[in-house]
């Protein structure tokens, strides 16, 4: 396995999965070299994963690889980065405190993976086709982190190579993680996005669990962007802090030096400050309940999303202020760059 890569302690086959041949090649293998493995009637339905505390239960729902044929197809859309997700994959290894999939997925999050992307993408095809000419934009990590599992599934560059022979399609997704070197060479024709998040060291460290450091996400971009993709950063949650400005300034000043060998094409940053909505702290403070995450309502300012219900957010003054300070900072070490939403 190439280095980040997610290795499961246990590993849950669907049934219908035996039936192609990715969950077949997936199961041989996990039956030699995994100690649990299992067959189960459904991929929504996961029994079987230990853990007595809400805490013991979300670590091993994330060493929990589950495999799956994905029947509904109909794409969610997907604002503001795209027109419509692409559902390759569902949850991620990693531990992020604040992350939003804390909430929708459930106290035992566990990692699942899709056996039928083939009709995946010839639905995606189908999205396009009645678009065009217009350009259809697909996401592919809006509810998952795909990289980890891509030694296992190869998903990451079956789509990658897919988009890179359509006319008026386009992929992008986000990574934390850094086993890019299997993508490096596919055929992707400038039509895919490869994007990293990132965070200050301080953030990293304490909220992002079981991800790698700053400095080797910034290295791995540094690679993608020597295989001419099209890069984007997305900078997120972010989070103020005693010396917020500086660590901030020191992430910039970090990734504008690593990149300097490379030529980084049409270079994008995407913002998102730190926002919780009331069920979401509860479930944090279920799983986390010493977490230091910024959580007082009486700081924020309360809000009504797209989706119908609020989240607790900066306030306007604070906003304008970390508003202002970052895209400064983007200017400052990246004058080409294009920043497309800062929420």
């Amino acid at each position: 396995m190439p280095a980040n890569g997610f290795v499961p302690r246990r590993v849950f086959f669907e049934q219908a999965a035996m039936e192609y041949p990715l969950g077949k090649a997936l199961y041989e293998k996990f039956r030699r070299d995994t100690a649990e493995v299992k067959i189960i009637g459904s991929h929504n339905r996961v029994t079987g994963i230990p853990g007595k505390t809400p805490l013991a239960g979300y670590v091993e729902a994330k060493h929990t690889l589950v495999v799956g044929v994905r029947r509904g197809l109909k794409f969610e859309t997907c604002k503001p980065s795209a027109h419509f997700q692409l559902p390759l994959v569902t949850s991620c290894p990693g531990m992020c405190e604040y992350c939003y999939l804390n909430t929708s997925l459930g106290k035992k999050p566990y990692v699942r993976v899709y056996v039928n992307i083939d009709e995946i993408l010839q639905r995606a095809d189908s999205y396009i086709s009645e678009r065009e000419p217009e350009i259809t934009l697909f996401e592919g990590a809006a509810t998952s982190d795909p990289l980890p599992v891509e030694p296992w599934t190869g998903a990451l560059r079956q789509t990658i190579e897919f988009f890179g022979r359509e006319e008026y399609g386009r992929f992008r997704f986000v990574t934390k993680f850094t086993n890019v070197d299997t993508l490096l060479d596919a055929v992707h024709n400038g039509h895919t996005r490869f994007r990293f998040s990132l965070n200050s060291d301080y953030v990293i460290s304490k909220f992002e669990r079981g991800t790698p450091r700053l400095a080797e996400r910034v290295q791995a971009a540094a690679r993608v962007a020597g295989a001419g993709y099209p890069l984007g950063f997305i900078i997120a949650p972010v989070i103020l802090y005693q010396g917020w400005q500086e660590e901030y300034t020191g992430l910039f000043r970090q990734l504008r030096d690593s990149l300097k060998t490379v030529e980084a094409k049409d270079l994008t940053f995407e913002f998102i400050t730190h926002r919780f909505t009331a069920r979401a702290k509860t479930n944090i403070l279920g799983i986390f309940p010493e977490t230091a995450l910024p959580m007082d309502e009486g700081e924020r300012r309360y809000k009504y999303g797209q989706f119908g219900y609020g989240k607790y957010v900066y306030p306007p003054e604070v906003f304008g202020e970390v508003r202002g300070f970052m895209q400064s900072l983007a200017e400052e070490c990246f004058p080409g760059a294009r920043v497309e939403y800062f929420v």
